[in-house]
């Protein structure tokens, strides 16, 4: 039996935290003994992991990822609180707008010697999340594998510095093909590394956990529904969706409800929106929902106003509940969808995404269409994970 470790973040509401729980679900725990390492035990997907998995005591050093500066200087971790400061400077001097990305590089980069190593040797180690510092430099195993989860052609890197990480792993899995050129095109001498595997859906656990009896309140709005599951983030784009709705108000349209299920650092910014544009009748935020699927159940249309995807775990989810979906032409979309057969693809702008709902919302038999093309598909990809095999 093969020794495995797969090491994340915590387990809060989100599409990656999905995709970990589906993958240990349908794991081979014939052949494979797994630990998982959360660098916190946090989050209310906590409760959905599987049993199978031995879940590693939390190693305190690593819970300050999730900590202000001022909550790790208060810990008396001091070398860490410095060395958060001395990264939230130095991507300070970066000019583009999102910058982020450097800054939980130089993060790790600059917090790893006061890490502590994690005892025990392994046949493989899973780094389940970027920046993957941790399994490159503080775990022993013979093969070492990355996931990436992102469009990188979208996000900005400290490039060389990366590169000293990546090559400390024999493989790099990308959740799309898309995913992966992208990738490539970023960091062309890694490409012989790069394997797609794309995120292990668990169709029956959907459909299931869709018929709960939850309070609803879209099962009592008579309107046109539509629903997006995301993050409140620059990257899920839901201040567009905002916008959308405005120009689709404007044209006429008085009987969209636009849903959002989802949490995150844009949420003030994107009430602000909804009171700018005064849609709080019909803009209407959900929060955070550890079961999303009974209100994707109740939509009637999902709409994915993302600027950028690595693949959308919520889009298959729609799609396997058979619902009618809209995503925008971010640059893996087209691994997603197939346009006009399992959903539609619009331009990426509000305009772009007002004018798709537009076409749908006048369009019944295109939606009774798309949805009858997601019943007739299965859905169920756990060959997927045959690769991964493939690759211990």
């Amino acid at each position: 039996m093969k020794k495995m470790l797969v090491a994340s973040f915590d387990m809060e509401v989100g599409g990656v935290e999905r995709s970990l729980i589906s993958m240990l679900n349908n794991f081979d725990y014939e052949n494979y003994s797994i630990d998982l390492m959360l660098y916190s035990h946090t989050g209310e997907f906590m409760d959905l992991l599987p049993n199978q998995p031995e879940l590693l005591s939390e190693l305190q050093a690593y819970k300050t990822f999730r900590m202000s500066i001022g909550q790790i200087f208060k810990s008396g971790r001091l070398p860490v609180g410095i060395a958060r400061l001395l990264a939230k400077y130095k991507a300070s001097l970066d000019q583009s707008s999102e910058n982020g990305y450097k800054q939980m590089q130089y993060m790790w980069k600059y917090s790893l010697p006061f890490l502590p190593k994690l005892e025990g040797n392994y046949d493989v180690a899973i780094s389940y999340l970027w920046p993957h510092y941790f399994v490159a430099d503080k775990v022993k195993a013979k093969t070492k594998i990355a996931w990436i989860h992102t469009d990188f052609s979208t996000v900005e890197t400290d490039v060389e510095m990366d590169l000293n990480m990546w090559n400390k792993y024999e493989y790099i899995v990308a959740v799309s093909e898309e995913c992966r050129n992208a990738f490539i095109n970023k960091y062309p001498t890694l490409a012989m590394k790069v394997k797609v595997i794309e995120n292990i859906t668990s169709p029956d656990i959907v459909r299931t956990l869709a018929n709960e009896t939850i309070d609803n309140p879209m099962a009592r709005d008579q309107r046109f529904k539509i629903i997006t599951v995301a993050r409140l983030s620059h990257a899920k784009g839901i201040d567009q969706a905002v916008k959308a709705l405005r120009l689709l108000k404007d044209r006429g349209y008085q009987d969209i409800a636009w849903y959002v299920v989802g949490y995150g650092g844009d949420e003030n910014l994107v009430k602000e929106l909804i009171f700018e544009n005064s849609l709080q009748d019909n803009f209407i935020l959900l929060g955070k929902k550890t079961n999303p699927y009974p209100f994707i159940k109740a939509c009637d249309l999902y709409v994915q106003p993302s600027r950028y995807e690595g693949k959308a775990v919520t889009v298959g989810e729609a799609q396997i509940l058979a619902k009618p979906v809209l995503i925008t032409n971010y640059p893996t979309a087209k691994s997603q969808v197939d346009d006009g057969h399992d959903g539609c693809i619009c331009d990426l702008s509000p305009e772009g995404i007002a004018n798709g709902i537009e076409i749908l919302y006048n369009n019944e038999p295109l939606r009774n269409t798309l949805s009858k093309f997601c019943k007739s598909e299965s859905y169920n990809n756990n060959a997927e994970l045959e690769k991964l095999y493939q690759l211990t």
